[in-house]
């Protein structure tokens, strides 16, 4: 499982001309999933993302978890997180998970963010969306739940 993690200031997700998941102040999440992912691996991204300190306190340092400044979650399904670039121009998704079971995963996933006590939004699993948001800091972190970084 890998997941960039955006923290952002607002950031929205539309399918069709139609919003389908708006935030304001939290973390944006862009989330894929390969066949040898469980739910030890969803276990271990939500325990790190609900608590990983990257908003900033008082004291402008970043200290700060999307719980605690009560922010929320757009998450949206991203498969090309596991293109391969070795050979050629164009990039091979053979890494990417069965469309069927990522799509099982990644309910199990937003349900487990939610159920941490975030407000969680998405995007459409498998559909062609479009994404805008407005980067906080920017900051931004990928998280492999295989190497555990």
């Amino acid at each position: 499982m890998k997941v960039v993690i955006q923290r952002v200031s607002r950031a929205s997700v539309s399918v069709s001309n139609e919003t389908s998941g708006s935030i304001e102040q939290g973390l944006m999440l862009l989330v894929a999933f390969n066949d040898d992912d469980t739910s030890a691996d969803i276990e271990y991204a939500t325990h790190k993302i609900v608590n990983m300190r990257i908003f900033e306190d008082a004291d402008g340092k970043m200290n700060l978890s999307v719980k605690d400044v009560e922010g929320s979650i757009l998450s949206i399904s991203q498969f090309t997180l596991f293109a391969s670039t070795k050979k050629g121009n164009r990039p091979s998704f053979t890494k990417s998970g069965n469309p069927a079971r990522a799509s099982e995963l990644f309910d199990e996933f937003n349900s487990s963010v939610q159920k941490a006590g975030l407000n969680v939004q998405t995007g459409k699993f498998g559909a062609d969306m479009q994404v805008e948001l407005i980067n906080d800091g920017p900051v931004t972190i990928l998280l492999d739940t295989q190497n555990k970084e």
